[in-house]
């Protein structure tokens, strides 16, 4: 084993314990806690800045994938080679429980402490807007594939240079700022893992939709992006 894949597999588990326990620790601490009230606008940009930071720090090093579907959706455009999935995918994983456990430990840090619905995805009754199955799998879906073009266009050859980073983050809070009253978004399995395991047992019972969505979502943005817009510049 190459010493430069534990450094892409360390990169990558920071980026998704950075993502989760900033963007889901935006809306289980501040959201929550009685005058701060940054409600949707803030978590959105919580979620998009943590992409940004993330990206420029560690992007050098691994790519910047903090994400399974990303990670799926890249392999699929031709940009990431399938081989290296399996090990992006584990740490991706661990990270993002990682950063929920980190999170779960403030959350319940104080007396009294009520940690609510722990920024988890779900549908039906457990959609913040109470959007059906059908609804919440269309919305990640469609999410995660323009997520996607977005990342491959942003990142391609002919792309303005260093602005990719910024690219991905303000659409990842575009995407939290339409999809958040649906499923809470989750557009990324490994943000929506951890805080599964920390949080309402209904979570983990609805979890499978925020896998199926967002890699299936990733893989046609893929696949649409190599149609339609690549070239062999990309």
């Amino acid at each position: 084993m190459e010493h430069s894949t534990y450094k892409k597999w360390s990169a990558e588990f920071i980026g998704t314990f950075w993502l989760t326990l900033g963007g889901c620790g935006s809306a289980v601490l501040a959201a929550a806690f009685p005058g701060v009230g940054i409600g949707l606008l803030g978590v959105s940009l919580a979620f998009g800045l943590t992409v940004v930071t993330g990206a420029y720090a560690l992007g050098p090093i691994s790519g910047g994938h903090f994400n399974p579907a990303v990670s799926i959706g890249l392999a699929a455009a031709g940009r990431f080679k399938a081989s290296q999935l399996a090990g992006y995918i584990v740490s991706q994983v661990l990270g993002g429980i990682a950063g929920a456990g980190v999170l779960y430990l403030i959350a319940t840090g104080k007396p009294g402490a009520d940690i609510g619905g722990f920024a988890t995805n779900g549908f039906g009754e457990h959609s913040p807007g109470k959007y059906g199955m059908y609804a919440a799998l269309l919305c990640e879906v469609v999410m995660t594939a323009v997520f996607l073009i977005v990342i491959l266009g942003s990142t391609a050859k002919r792309a303005a240079g260093g602005f990719g980073g910024l690219a991905i983050g303000l659409c990842l809070t575009l995407i939290h700022l339409i999809s958040i009253p649906v499923t809470n978004t989750s557009v990324n399995p490994a943000r929506s893992t951890g805080p599964a395991l920390f949080g309402p047992s209904y979570a983990v019972s609805e979890l499978w939709l925020f896998w199926v969505a967002p890699i299936a979502g990733a893989i046609i943005g893929a696949v649409i992006y190599r149609a339609l817009l690549s070239n062999n510049d990309d």
